[in-house]
């Protein structure tokens, strides 16, 4: 049975009352109470015996204060004690004014400690058993050295408790005491946050470590931590240090403001983290040196000083599903023999290089995104790196380099508008390039330097401000495959005693297939160039008068045996091509009215007799997606088929490649666009950019002039077709009165229909041996009706994106049975379509 002890000063408390709280202690029995009247009592007090000490009138009416000297003010011996709703007063700030034997055991509920440490020693091996201690509600403040001190067996536990304005570490750990706090708030350390030594064990929920004066959360030696819904805040070194063995499992926690690194891991320690986020770290969001390991999942590292990632000495990081965005250096950097695995990581504008590869670090890259950053991908080690179904967007130089003496294995990457090169080989280099895509980059699509020799196969390179590829003096390799549409300058150029392979290439729409500086020695073989065979050097048959053959164009129409023309391709067959088209069935008659029409004139010119007035050029109106490009490249060739076109070839262009950026710039410029397209088809998109609704000094009036002028001055060998959306022709159209007489026929491209869309999907999936199930061609109808027909609607590119991504999805579930069928690997299910709110 509890006896009630109450302690009072004298007057106070009615009969049997207690002058001093020790006696009370003394008088009492375990498990007796101890209530005490409002005051400041001087004591030591022991408690010896299992009592509960209690506050008569709640919080902070009861104030413990020892008399001088070191003593505690509170010193626990026995087991089972508490204190509820009492303030604890220190004599020395850097002594305890709470002391936990070993052994014993104290719950401290509603209560403050000021002016000295809560401290709890157990004993260091198991056999002696174990220190309780249990803080409900407390508040610790105003110690020195430490604020709550858990040494050897002690397992204590803190709920909703603030730790505040300790001059050294907030919470220390050591021996192999373990703590269990929930709530903790830990602020204004001079020190570290919380410092587990030794084989200390922490578990740390949804609580807060802010202010500190050095790390956020340190462990040292084989301590263990495991953090779940919780934050740190500006602390003056790292976020979270993990030394020696240490190991530290977060979850759902946020770093931030670290005055150092925001996560460090060193020595042989080992750091997990799933849904964390690390933001405006002082040096890297993550550092991991000697041989230490780091696995992150679904994390976020914003604006770093540093390298978000860096990796030395023999470290091993793992990043999964991981976002980088913005910071001062590298997004990811590992350098002496560190190992990096990335995996579908987003890296997005860094000053430096999205991920950098030194000395002889390796890194694996897997559906990883680079976008804004300096540079994109930086390989310069030789153990053999490897990047797959990457993209590289945006970056201010390189897309993807491989520095000298460095090996790279690049599979299915995607590079698009590099400030500069899309891929560099550098001297020396090791590169195995399988697939991919190079497009609108400022300089060449890849460039090979001396030395090198890449085997490249399956590479697209679309649009790059200067050659597709290009090979410095010496350099080399195996080139398979290869497609280069739309280069400004030759597609390929070979330096002086560059010997490159060409293998089933095909250049096409470009202003030269290829260019070669004196000694080079490429080799071509089944390459093509606008559908015309491409080769170099002397032919394989001598001339028959026995005199010594000359070097053949790189670009010719002739083969390179018998100087005899290609097989010219065929009307029927390319008026069977355009019919084949999906939908387009307005398109499809009046280009047929057209072909009619000319082949008329051709007859009639044959015959002598004088041709009709007959303008040629066209104006494509329509939404985008609606195949007005494809349709432009078939009404070349048709052309040419008719023999009123040299070449046929397509020339694409928009308003940034006629339109110069300075006084005098714009003309030279739109003549040599012009120029390129002689022979065949020049093709404006979005004409109507050059004749703004505002126009005002634009320079976009000077490219429409001059545009008529050459119309005018090659009015035989050139067909111009202007292509934009309905509504905003006109105003091209009106902005040059020239233009309205050479313009004379509208082609109107509709959007497509579901069930068109629905074809161009099997279309494409027919030309990739891809085949779609029933239940998938009902679903795709269903998703394309359901598709908002707004401004972002692409029409055929709508529909050829969806492809894709079906096939991306197909091979993600097709990866995960052991062995799929053939069926299985080319049926595309109804799973495998995206779902709507995706799009």
């Amino acid at each position: 049975m509890t006896t009630r002890h109450t302690v009072a000063p004298k007057g106070q408390g009615g009969r049997g009352a207690y002058r001093t709280i020790g006696e009370a202690i003394r008088a009492a029995s375990p498990g007796d109470l101890v209530v005490i009247a409002p005051g400041t009592w001087t004591e030591h007090l022991v408690l010896d015996r299992a009592v509960v000490l209690t506050a008569e009138h709640g919080r902070g009416s009861v104030v413990i204060a020892p008399p001088p000297g070191d003593a505690p003010a509170v010193t626990v011996d026995g087991p089972d004690c508490a204190l509820h709703n009492i303030t604890v007063w220190g004599s020395d700030a850097g002594l305890p004014a709470v002391s936990v034997s070993s052994g014993a055991g104290l719950v401290l509920e509603e209560c403050s400690v000021e002016g000295g440490r809560v401290q709890a020693k157990g004993p260091e091996d198991e056999e002696g058993g174990t220190t309780a201690l249990v803080l409900r509600r407390c508040r610790l403040e105003g110690a020195r050295l430490a604020g709550l001190h858990l040494a050897g067996g002690v397992r204590a536990r803190v709920e909703d408790t603030a730790v505040t304005g300790v001059d050294g570490t907030g919470v220390v750990l050591s021996g192999t005491a373990s703590l269990d706090a929930v709530r903790l708030r830990l602020e204004r350390t001079t020190g570290s946050g919380v410092r587990l030594r030794g084989r200390s064990r922490l578990r740390l929920t949804d609580s807060v470590l802010a202010g500190s004066g050095r790390a956020g959360l340190l462990l040292e030696d084989a301590t263990e931590a495991t953090a779940g819904e919780s934050r740190i805040e500006t602390p003056g070194a790292a976020g979270v240090h993990l030394t020696g063995s240490a190991r530290a499992e977060l979850t759902d926690c946020r770093i931030r403001g670290a005055a150092a690194s925001g996560l460090v891991v060193q020595e042989t320690a080992r750091l997990s983290a799933s849904g964390c986020s690390v933001a405006d770290a002082g040096a890297n969001g993550l550092l991991v040196t000697g041989a230490g390991e780091a696995d992150l999942a679904d994390c976020r590292i914003d604006r770093s000083a540093f390298s978000a990632v860096h990796l030395a000495g023999t470290a091993v990081g793992r990043l999964a599903d991981c976002r980088v965005r913005g910071g001062s250096e590298h997004g990811v950097h590992a350098t002496g023999e560190a190992r990096i695995e990335l995996t579908d990581c987003g890296i997005a504008d860094v000053a430096m290089t999205g991920v950098s590869v030194l000395e002889r670090a390796v890194a694996t890259l897997t559906g990883c995104r680079v976008a804004g950053s300096g540079a994109g991908i930086g390989i310069g080690s030789p153990t053999g790196s490897t990047v797959a179904d990457s993209t590289v967007t945006g970056t201010k130089e390189i897309g993807v380099q491989v520095a000298k003496g460095a090996t790279a294995s690049l599979a299915g990457i995607r590079i698009s508008g590099a400030g500069a090169a899309g891929l560099v080989v550098d001297e020396g280099a090791e590169a195995t390039v399988n697939g991919g895509w190079v497009e609108n980059c400022a300089g060449s699509g890849a460039v090979v330097w001396t030395g090198a020799r890449p085997e490249m196969s399956g590479l697209r390179i679309d649009r790059p401000g200067k050659n597709g590829v290009f090979l410095a003096e010496g350099a080399g390799g195996t080139f398979t495959g290869l497609d280069v549409t739309r280069a400004g300058f030759p597609a390929l150029h070979v330096a002086a005693g560059a010997d490159p392979v060409f293998r089933h290439c095909r250049i096409r729409d470009c202003a030269e297939a290829l260019g070669t500086d004196e000694g080079a020695k490429p080799v071509l073989e089944d390459c093509t160039a606008d559908g015309t065979p491409l080769t170099f050097g002397t032919p394989a048959a001598a001339p028959a008068n026995g005199s010594p053959g000359t070097a053949s164009s790189p670009r010719t129409a002739k083969s390179a045996d018998a100087g005899e023309e290609p097989e010219e391709e065929n009307l029927e067959d390319l008026l069977g091509e355009l019919h084949e088209l999906v939908g387009l069935d307005r398109v499809k008659q009046d280009v047929g009215s057209l072909v009619k029409l000319m082949q008329t004139v051709r007859r009639r010119e044959e015959a002598g007799l004088p041709a009709p007035p007959l303008s040629r050029h066209l104006v494509f109106a329509g939404n985008p997606g609606t195949g007005k490009t494809t349709v432009a490249r078939l009404y070349g060739r048709l052309l040419k088929a008719l023999g009123l076109l040299r070449r046929g070839h397509l020339v694409e262009v928009d308003r940034t490649a006629l339109v110069g950026e300075y006084v005098g710039h714009t003309g030279p410029k739109t003549t040599a666009a012009f120029n390129r397209a002689l022979g065949g088809v020049l093709f404006i998109d979005e004409a109507y950019s050059l004749a703004p609704a505002l126009a005002g000094n634009d320079f976009g009036t000077e490219a429409v002039a001059t545009l008529v002028k050459l119309m005018e001055d090659h009015r035989d060998d050139v067909v111009v077709i202007a292509a934009g959306y309905p509504g905003d022709m006109h105003r091209f159209i009106g902005s040059n009165p020239g233009l309205a007489s050479r313009f004379g026929r509208t082609l109107l491209f509709e959007d497509y229909e579901s069930a068109e869309l629905v074809s161009i999907v099997e279309f494409q999936a027919g030309q990739h041996r891809y085949e779609l199930t029933a239940p998938a061609r009902t679903e795709l109808l269903a998703l394309f009706d359901a598709m908002p027909r707004g401004e972002g609607f692409g029409n055929g590119r709508s529909a050829r994106q969806i492809f894709q991504e079906m096939t991306e999805r197909q091979a993600q579930r097709v990866a995960e049975l052991s062995a799929p069928t053939s069926e299985q690997l080319i049926s595309l299910e109804a799973q495998d379509l995206p779902h709507p709110a995706a799009r």
